[in-house]
């Protein structure tokens, strides 16, 4: 997609995102064959449910329909969030990991993998989990010695309401 019409797109669909209270985080518009699919990547600090995700896609489809946007071609429009493993670019993507374990490749080289306790402006507070029976450090990282980072999957990761839960009890 060309940057001029991802630019226009973004113009055009940012301020349907924004009334619906989400985040446009990602445009992209691919061409399979004679189909083209015009992706959308929504999100907000509390996320996005199934009722929020219909919502802003038959106001995005609305908006595509009454405009030339996308040309007079046929496309498919699919709306969506991030998925569980997405890249962290954005002050927002981090404070929405928190808590998350993230793999982060070093500016300086190397990787660190560790979980988010804390997000400022400069920068990030770290646990990083302890490798054969040690315990977990902590760890400042300021942004500027990220080049890239991740969100995990963890299958077996207790959910901190489960944690409090057990606490409780």
């Amino acid at each position: 997609m060309s940057t001029t019409q991802s630019e226009r797109l973004r113009e055009l669909l940012e301020p349907l995102v924004q009334a619906q209270g989400l985040d446009l985080e990602e445009i992209a518009v691919d061409s399979v064959g004679r189909k083209r699919v015009l992706s959308v990547v929504v999100d907000s600090d509390t996320g996005a449910d199934l009722d929020r995700i219909a919502d802003v896609s038959r106001a995005l489809s609305a908006k595509l329909d009454e405009t030339d946007a996308m040309g007079q071609g046929e496309y498919t429009l699919e709306v969506g969030t991030p998925g569980a493993e997405r890249p962290l670019s954005e002050h927002r993507h981090y404070v929405r990991a928190m808590g998350r374990l993230v793999k982060f490749q070093l500016a300086e080289g190397g990787e660190l993998v560790a979980r988010i306790l804390g997000v400022d402006d400069e920068g990030l507070d770290l646990e990083v989990p302890g490798v054969k029976g040690r315990k977990a450090t902590t760890r400042r990282l300021a942004f500027p010695d990220i080049s890239r980072a991740r969100v995990q999957v963890e299958f077996n990761r207790k959910d901190t309401k489960d944690m409090k839960e057990e606490e409780e009890a």
